[in-house]
């Protein structure tokens, strides 16, 4: 198959390479729900030696840069809870954490969440973690640019490989909330 976007050398549907994904993100697809087709989440392999945004988009098409996301976990803090949620932005952007995202979670204080939290709580690599399969009761906060895109690059749980996705599914994950401004430039 072909990639929606991207020069990829192997494209697959995500429900035809479960193997290929982490457990939560394996046993999300399996059990997809929405108006978005599972069929429509596409696994794209990709070589960790490109993982670098400016080496990565000169190898796989300049024009991911404007289609591709991040998704971060923060931790907001309030009178001794924590609370864990993800962030989805375009990676031409960063989160707003200290304001967007500490608002919207009623914290005091927001901030990313240290990197063995991230991978400890979500089951997911580093560099490679998803909003697809997060833990249940995660908020998940999606910047409204990544909703609007016909197809948006994100990563598939491993450092090797990506999902391709259509954007208005980010809106429609457990626990998704769709906010303006997410990302600040």
């Amino acid at each position: 198959m072909r990639a929606p976007i991207g020069r990829f050398d192997q494209a697959t549907p995500a429900p035809d390479c479960l193997d290929e994904l982490t457990g939560p993100v394996a046993e999300a697809v399996r059990n997809w729900r929405g108006s978005v087709p599972a069929e429509q989440i596409v696994y794209v392999e990709t070589d960790p030696q490109w993982a670098d945004t400016d080496v990565f988009v000169e190898h796989y098409g300049r024009e991911l840069l404007e289609q591709s996301a991040n998704c971060v976990v923060v931790a907001g803090k309030r009178g001794g809870e924590t609370t864990l949620a993800a962030c989805v932005v375009l990676s031409t952007t960063r989160v707003d954490v200290n304001g967007v995202v500490r608002r919207q979670l009623g914290a005091r204080k927001a901030s990313f969440a240290p990197m063995d939290t991230a991978t400890g709580e979500s089951g997911m690599e580093y560099g490679g973690i998803t909003p697809i399969g997060l833990p249940t009761g995660w908020p998940v906060l999606v910047d409204s640019a990544v909703v609007d895109l016909p197809y948006v690059l994100v990563g598939s749980g491993r450092r090797r490989g990506k999902l391709l996705v259509p954007g208005k599914a980010f809106a429609e994950l457990p626990g998704a909330v769709v906010l303006e401004g997410l990302g600040a430039a």
